[in-house]
């Protein structure tokens, strides 16, 4: 794997990268945010490991071009503030995963790991269930004539059912790929979203595209 390393504290970013290293990764490193976005743009990367506070331009800001340019590289966003919105913007933007400062190594490379797994995945420019259809370029759904927004989670839980339409996901399955949990946080996180797409997409159509399997998880199929 080829990491972007995005970090403007130099000390960060060389244990970043030499862990990174440790671990067989190939990688480059930016202080901040023009550089990156230059580099991001010319080199095919796996993974951009960014801070969001850099000179020159904000992280934030370099996330929005980028998928602006439809570059699709996997993103973990870091950042020493850890309020529930600024998570939540970086993963609106278009941030793959976020993780809060101060961090074990150890973490951030499994994390690291399990965004290239994603980047590897084979590419498919649109996805398509009876009149679902998801574009996997502008992260944009329609069912019928209608037009879906969805949010980076949303996406995310949804692109997964639709790969594997007819197949059920169980929960514990959909924890590891959509939110890169090895655990259950014993809460009804899966739950909350997939309601979240049922009204986007199910509510006012006769034919349900998203069933629940009692017990054991969730498919989507006609």
């Amino acid at each position: 794997m080829r990491v972007l390393v995005v970090e403007d504290e130099r000390k960060t970013a060389s244990f970043i990268r030499k862990a990174l290293q440790a671990e067989n990764f190939a990688v480059d490193v930016a202080c901040d945010g023009n550089d990156a976005f230059a580099m991001a743009s010319s080199t095919p990367f796996d993974a951009i490991v960014m801070d969001i506070m850099l000179p020159g331009r904000d992280g934030l800001s370099v996330l929005r071009q980028l998928r602006d340019h439809k570059n699709l590289t996997p993103v973990l966003l870091l950042s020493a503030r850890g309020q529930v919105n600024e998570r939540v913007e970086g993963l609106n933007a278009g941030a793959d995963d976020y993780l809060p400062k101060p961090f074990a190594l150890a973490e951030l490379i499994a994390r690291v790991r399990a965004l290239g797994r994603r980047s590897n995945e084979p590419v498919t420019l649109q996805l398509r269930v009876r009149d679902l259809v998801l574009d996997t370029v502008t992260h944009m759904g329609r069912r019928g004539e209608r037009k879906i927004e969805l949010t980076a989670r949303e996406y995310r839980l949804l692109e997964h059912l639709m790969r594997t339409p007819g197949r059920i996901c169980g929960r514990m399955a959909i924890l590891e790929k959509v939110w890169d949990y090895n655990f259950d946080p014993g809460t009804n996180l899966v739950d909350v979203y997939v309601k979240r797409l049922r009204e986007k997409i199910d509510d006012g159509f006769d034919l349900k595209l998203i069933h629940t399997v009692r017990g054991v998880g969730y498919v989507i199929k006609e």
